[in-house]
Order: structure tokens, then sequence, then C-alpha cells
């Protein structure tokens, strides 16, 4: 269920806006994106499973605000996340 160190490697060097940026909140979005997609396939197979249903909405929560601090800081790149990751608003 865990996110694999080749995965965020990868998902780092997708969405990183320099060498060594991993805190932008692309990035931080995207590794997020994947755990969530991990959580939900997990959660279809296992629905009585409330505490890894508690950890998803946390997850989901934790990239609502890192979404909602991008749109306020710049709109064209929170555009661009949105469509790169297929995130419905």
């Amino acid at each position: 269920m865990s996110i694999t160190r080749e995965k965020k490697t990868e998902l780092i060097q997708e969405h990183a806006r320099s060498d060594g940026d991993t805190g932008s909140p692309e990035v931080q979005i995207s590794v997020l994106t994947h755990r969530i997609e991990a959580l939900t396939a997990h959660l279809k197979a296992h629905h009585k499973d409330h505490a890894s249903r508690r950890g998803l909405l946390t997850l989901v929560s934790r990239r609502r605000r890192l979404l909602d601090y991008l749109r306020s800081k710049d709109e064209d790149r929170y555009q661009d996340i949105i469509k790169k990751l297929s995130i419905r608003k």
C-alpha cells in the first residue's frame, strides 16, 4: 500500500520545478495523489477497513489544502497540476 522509493523518485523528477526540488506544492500533491489512488484501490477490496479510510480522508484533506494554497499563489500552476494528475475540482 505504501509508495516505493523508486516511484516516489520518479514522481519527484516528473513534477519538480528545478533540480533538487522535493518540497514544492506540485511534488507534494503528486505524491499524495499516488498514495490516495493506492488507498482507494485497497478500500475497494477491503471496505470494512475503517482505519485506512480515516487515513485516506486525512490525505485528501492535506492535498486539498495544498491545492488551495497553490491556487491562491499561482492559478496557472494550479490548473497545470490539476490537468496533469486528472484531479477533479
